[in-house]
């Protein structure tokens, strides 16, 4: 685990309301996802900074055994153009826990990470947590995902 500092960013994307109750948001975000890549999303988000895709957890209802929204989307210039059906957000960036998962996708990578985190001792401010899927993860059986999980200041 690394402490990182994360400058303000904004993002645009699809997203849903979800919670982690009985494997919901396993399968919900599973089927954005799915969303995600067969109505190739990423060619149809404007002002990309680049290609690189975020996996955005924000508006939480309380800690993460409360309700959230989950973003698939990508850095922007601006928000000036957001399609419909998608959302916009800025984020203020900030004192992030940075962790890296490697391994296989299929296999529960990303939710066997998440367990993980949330049996680590962290001051968690519930803001805006993501995953990177950059050019490590471009391959589904042996990714590098980096997780960032927002810090009280």
């Amino acid at each position: 685990m690394q402490k990182v500092k994360t400058e303000p960013f904004k993002l645009i994307g699809i997203a849903i309301r979800t919670s982690n109750e009985g494997q919901k948001a396993d399968n919900e975000i599973a089927n954005l996802w799915q969303r995600f890549l067969g109505e190739k999303i990423l060619e149809k988000i404007p002002n990309k900074v680049d290609s690189t895709i975020y996996s955005l957890y924000t508006e939480y209802e309380g800690d993460h055994t409360m309700p959230y929204t989950a973003i698939l989307g990508c850095k922007v210039s601006d928000l000036n153009e957001i399609p419909e059906g998608m959302v916009g957000k800025a984020f203020e960036g900030g004192t992030y826990s940075k962790t890296t998962a490697k391994g296989d996708l299929m296999k529960g990578l990303i939710v066997n990470h998440w367990a993980k985190i949330w049996e680590m001792n962290l001051n968690r401010a519930y803001s805006a947590d993501f995953e990177v899927f950059g050019e490590k993860a471009q391959n589904p059986s042996d990714v590098e995902v980096d997780f960032y999980v927002a810090l009280k200041a």
